[in-house]
């Protein structure tokens, strides 16, 4: 900051009171005008930072929203193959017919008749760039506390339920035994037990994934206002 003040001869005290003023009076200005400068800035940048980050979030919302309806449907797909199965054995149906039976039930899918890979769950693609960018420009300072806090609670969410989905398949799948049984359905040589034990391991990771993206689902939409007001 310079000032520029005009040289003038100071021929008593009042006068040089009168240009001490004038100094303290410019430097207050400027460093007003400064700071109302820096003020806008600051919440430019904010808002830019929370459009951004609000933009990012409903993205991931709507991919976990996309992600637990397809979850649910396949989810009710393995239950009734699990249901139908466990009700052969309980009925020491013969291995054959309970063959036929799981034939019977996964030729009927859709996608891709007698294999159950497709009916795996489906995983939400979550972004965190814009947060991170926020961050590391730290226009994330900046914004309302009540409202980062809430940003930082739905995106520490979202890392702790991808991380505890990494955990958690690791120890309830079995990938190639999973593997093996698809194959053998494909084949028609398919071992009832196996199968069930296969088709048990996928609906739990079903459940556990729909429990925590129902959790995250509501940490997302408590971070977006509207979301949060039901509007």
């Amino acid at each position: 900051m310079h000032l520029e003040l005009p040289e003038t001869q100071m021929k008593s005290l009042k006068d040089a009171l009168k240009h001490y003023l004038m100094i303290v009076l410019s430097i207050l200005t400027a460093l007003g005008l400064e700071a109302w400068i820096e003020h806008a800035h600051h919440k430019h940048a904010a808002e830019a930072a929370s459009a951004q980050i609000d933009t990012e979030i409903r993205a991931n919302l709507a991919e976990v929203n996309s992600a637990l309806a397809e979850d649910a449907q396949r989810a009710q797909m393995l239950a009734k193959i699990r249901d139908g199965l466990e009700r052969d054995l309980k009925a020491n149906t013969p291995d054959a017919v309970m063959v036929q039976h799981i034939m019977a039930e996964t030729g009927n899918l859709a996608e891709s008749p007698n294999d159950i890979s497709h009916l795996n769950l489906r995983w939400p693609t979550l972004r965190q760039e814009a947060w991170d960018v926020a961050v590391a420009n730290q226009s994330v300072s900046w914004i309302d506390d009540k409202r980062m806090y809430a940003y930082s609670a739905a995106y520490a969410n979202q890392r702790q339920t991808n991380s505890n989905f990494t955990a958690n398949l690791a120890l309830t799948m079995n990938g190639p035994r999973m593997i093996d049984v698809s194959t053998d359905l494909r084949s028609g040589n398919v071992q009832p037990r196996e199968f069930l034990h296969v088709v048990a391991q996928m609906a739990v990771m079903l459940d556990q994934a729909k429990n925590s993206l129902t959790t995250l689902q509501k940490h997302l939409q408590d971070a977006l206002p509207d979301q949060a007001a039901g509007t």
